[in-house]
Parts: structure tokens; sequence; C-alpha cells
């Protein structure tokens, strides 16, 4: 009786150590999926684009002059290595952004695993049926494992397809992905100190932000070189993917993620679930700024999502800036020349011009980020927040105008940041811009983005439940359609369907008033429609 009965008990417990693997790969299916998608079609744009717009050899060794030389790129990029050659340029250009990438999934990961899963309540469920905490930690370490494979396939897919040799697309992979498992193991030890998610995602992107720091500091300054050995960004640059390669390097990566991940099960096994080596903000006296009207409460809910898009945005426009007088006609082939034509953007040969281009880059992200702040009200419906707070005297068209005058502001901000720093660094490099003319590019980014704001607020008030791909569908059919439309040689008058197409290219041209004026009176109609339409409608669960 007693075999039998131990017989069962083992099965069980197998059978939820498989369910448990299942369920872990499932938390992260999504976050794995796009990371995924943007590997495969990065690793394959990249070198083929590459190739197909530097044609012959003069035009390469005149693209590695000059922009492989430019300290402003080796910011985002890195230190190049044999950028005149498509596997060089490749190693350049994708591992540099991939390696950005994959350091961002994998903390969300391992905060999402670990503390996200005892925020939610799931841990003391799953620690309630026959499994212990090393069963939870080997599940962890399975889905942290499959994202891994999944991320390296899919890149190494994309070079592949994209005409790199297999042995180098596969080492090229391996070093991005190389990344991944140590910031993962850095965001679950996070998750350990931190007592909830939050606080988790702060100290962990604190972190990696310090050591994406150091790998800048090791490649534009000179003698600190030695500080890409303090990083796990400058390890991927060490394995020298395409220039003698030191496969050596990968025991830096394997080691970190090992004394991370152990540290991290260390103080797990210590610690009360909920718990974390910090004390709870709970526990401390209650702090009641901006808590005293909607748009306080909005700001205070996203303060860190807005910070973070400051100063990434900013930094940005700071380091596009320091660029801006360093581009000739000289440097850029003739069919990319004809392409940006088509586009008419006109001549991005001048920094006036070149900085104009570039704004209308920027203007996608502030719309991007305006329908990001319509999404964040609707998991605040969605989690059933919404209705506790709809039961103190607080209507909900002023809730929900609350949340869009902060997404406004929020916009109005970036774009301020956004002109004064690409003016600040293109200062640097050099090129005499007016800041007048900078902040004129900046809120010539608003109108459209009024425009967004307003349509994903109706399709949130008519349907809530799929508004956030809506919206966000909505804006990458606008401006995918204004590129591909442009190139394509579409008629003028189906070019002008999509609102990007109406947006002036200041600095360098005169703002449009007339264009800028109707888009903001649509957007201001339609947020208006939004707020009587929510005012009407039953709030709606996830």
């Amino acid at each position: 009786m007693s075999i039998t009965t131990g017989t069962t008990t083992a099965r069980t417990s197998r059978s939820a150590k498989r369910a448990l693997i299942r369920r872990r790969l499932l938390d992260v299916r999504v976050m794995t999926a796009v990371c995924a998608y943007l590997f495969a079609i990065y690793g394959y744009i990249q070198p083929s684009g590459y190739r197909s717009a530097y044609k012959t050899l003069a035009e390469r060794l005149a693209f590695a002059r000059s922009f492989g030389t430019s300290k402003g790129l080796r910011l985002l990029y890195g230190l190049p290595h044999d950028v005149a050659t498509v596997n060089g340029y490749a190693a350049w250009r994708v591992g540099g952004v991939l390696a950005i990438a994959a350091a961002i999934y994998g903390l969300l990961a391992g905060v999402r695993l670990t503390r996200g899963e005892e925020d939610s309540g799931r841990l003391e469920l799953v620690l309630a049926a026959p499994v212990g905490r090393s069963v939870v930690g080997l599940a962890t370490l399975a889905a942290l494992a499959g994202g891994t494979a999944t991320v390296w396939l899919a890149e190494f897919a994309g070079l592949l397809v994209g005409g790199v040799p297999f042995g180098g697309a596969a080492y090229l992979a391996l070093a991005t992905a190389s990344i991944l498992p140590v910031c993962a193991a850095l965001g679950a030890l996070a998750g350990q100190v931190a007592p909830e998610r939050g606080l988790a995602l702060q100290l962990g992107g604190g972190a990696v932000a310090v050591l994406f720091l150091l790998r800048v500091l090791a490649d534009i300054v000179g003698g600190l070189g030695w500080m890409r050995w303090l990083t796990p960004l400058g390890w991927a640059e060490l394995l020298r993917p395409f220039a003698g390669a030191q496969p050596a390097v990968l025991l830096a990566p394997i080691g970190a993620s090992a004394l991370l991940l152990g540290a991290a099960a260390r103080i797990a096994a210590r610690r009360d679930v909920g718990s974390g080596l910090l004390p709870a903000r709970d526990r401390a006296q209650p702090r009641l700024a901006l808590l005293g009207s909607p748009m306080g409460l909005a700001l205070r809910s996203q303060r860190g999502t807005l910070i973070a898009w400051i100063g990434a945005l900013a930094a940005f426009s700071y380091l596009l800036g320091t660029i801006a007088k360093s581009i000739s006609s000289a440097d850029v082939s003739q069919s990319i020349q004809r392409d940006i034509a088509r586009l008419g953007t006109g001549s991005i040969f001048t920094p006036t011009g070149y900085l104009a281009f570039l704004f209308s880059f920027f203007a996608l992200f502030l719309c991007v980020f305006v329908c990001l702040q319509v999404a964040a009200a609707r998991r605040e419906e969605a989690d059933g927040r919404l209705q506790t707070l709809l039961a103190a005297p607080l209507g909900r068209r002023s809730w929900l105008a609350g949340r869009l005058a902060l997404a406004v502001l929020a916009a109005a901000v970036l774009a301020v940041a956004c002109g004064v720093l690409a003016w600040a660094g293109a200062r640097t490099a050099g090129a005499h811009l007016g800041l007048g003319r900078m902040l004129e590019a900046g809120g010539n980014m608003l109108p459209v983005t009024v425009l967004f704001l307003g349509i994903a607020a109706l399709a949130y008030a008519i349907v809530p439940r799929i508004s956030g791909p809506l919206s966000y569908g909505l804006v990458a059919v606008a401006y995918l359609w204004e590129l591909v439309g442009a190139l394509s040689g579409a008629p003028q008058w189906l070019l002008e369907v999509t609102p990007f197409a109406h947006i002036g290219e200041v600095p360098a041209e005169p703002f449009r008033a007339v264009a800028a004026a109707v888009m903001v009176a649509i957007g201001v109609a339609a947020a208006g429609a939004a707020l009587e339409l929510f005012r009407r409608r039953d709030l709606v669960a996830a």
C-alpha cells in the first residue's frame, strides 16, 4: 500500500512539474514572440539592406569612413570592426541594437517570472501543491532557457536569410543572446530584493543602465577599453563576431548568470513569500502627493514610464544631433538618395534637413506613447481598480479627461526634450542651429500626436477590449503607408490619406499651420466623443 501511495505521489509531483514548466513558458510567450519577431526581422533587414544600398567597394569604404568613425553612433551600436563588409556591418548594427534589446527582454522576463508571480498571488497557490521552491526555480530556469533559445534561433534565421554565412550567423546570434540570461538573472535577483514588481523593475533597470553606460565609456573614451570586461554588453563585443572570434569570453556570461541566479535562489529560500530584502512600501508612512485629482493620480501611477520615455528620447535625440553635420551626399549611396527623394523629405545632407527627417520618426514615437497612455487607462479598468476609484465622488469623464490631459502634457514635454537635446547635440558637433527652430520642430510633432490620442481614446470608449491593438495598428498602418506608398510611387492623393503626410518638415521647411489645426480639431473632437461615450457605457473587466 505504501509503495502504491509513493508511486502515485511521484507521478503527481512529475505532472505538477511539467505543468509548472508549461505555465512558466506561457507566462512569457507574448514577450518572447515579440522579441523573436524583432530579432528575426532586424537580423534580416540590416545585412540585406546594406548589400543592396552599398553595392560597390567605393560606396562601402565611404560609409566606413563617415559612419564607422562617428563617436555618436558608437554610443548606440558599439565599437565597429570592418564595416566596409556586409558581415562586419551586420556584427556592428545587428549586434549593437539587439544586444540592448536582449538586455531589456532579459530584465523584464526575469522580474516577470519571479516577483511578478508573487505579486499576482499565483506563487502561493503553486507552493500549496506538492512542489517546493526548487521546482519553481527549475521551471523559471526552463522558461528563461526557452526564451533565450527562441531569441537566438530567430536572430540566426534572420541573419541566415539576410545572406550572412551559417557559422558566422550562429556565432553573432550567440553573442547577442548571451546577454539575455545575465540580465534575466539580474532581474530575478532584483525580484528577491524588492518587495514589489515596480520597484524590482526600477532597480533592475537602473543596473542595466549602468551596464550600458560602462559599455559606452569603453567605446568612446580612449584608455577605458578595459571597462568592457565589467558589463555583459561589453562581453558581447569582446566575442568579436567576424573580427577574430574569442569564444572563451562566453565563460563570463555563463559565470555571471550562475552567480546571480545562485544569489537569487539563496535569498528566495530564506524569505517569506510576498516579502523582499527591502521593506514594503505599505509599512511606511502614507504619501498622499498627487492624489487630489485624476490627473495627479495618473501622473503618480505613470511617473516611472514617463521618466523612462523622457530619458530615452532625450538621449537618442542628443545622440542623433551629434552627427547632424557629418552626413554628406558622398557618404550615402545613390539608391538611398533616390528613395529619400521619393519620400518628399528634401535634402538630408544639411543639418536642418537631416533633423527634419529624423523628427518624422520621433513623431511616430510620440503617437505610440499616447496610445500607451490610453492602454494604461484600459489596464486600470480591466484590473478592477477603476471601479474602486469611481466609488469615490469622481465622475467618469473627469477621470478619463485627466488621463488624456496627462498624455498631452507628457507628449509636450517629450517634444520639448527632443528639440532641446537635438539642438544641444548639433551644437556640440559644430552645427549652428537656432534653439527656437528646434523647439518648433518638437512642437511640429504634437498635432498628429493629438490626433491619434483622440482616435485611441475613441477606440477605448467604444471597443475597450481591443482598443490597444486597434490604436497601435492604426498608427503603424498610417506610418508604414507613408513610407511604402511613397517608395512604390502611389498617386499623391492616395499618399495624403495618412496624417503623417501632412507633417511639415521643420526646421528645414515652415510649419504647416492649416494641416496642424485640422489634425488637432479632429483629435479634440474624437476625444470629446470618447468622454461622452465612456460616460454612458458599462465598465468592462479583462
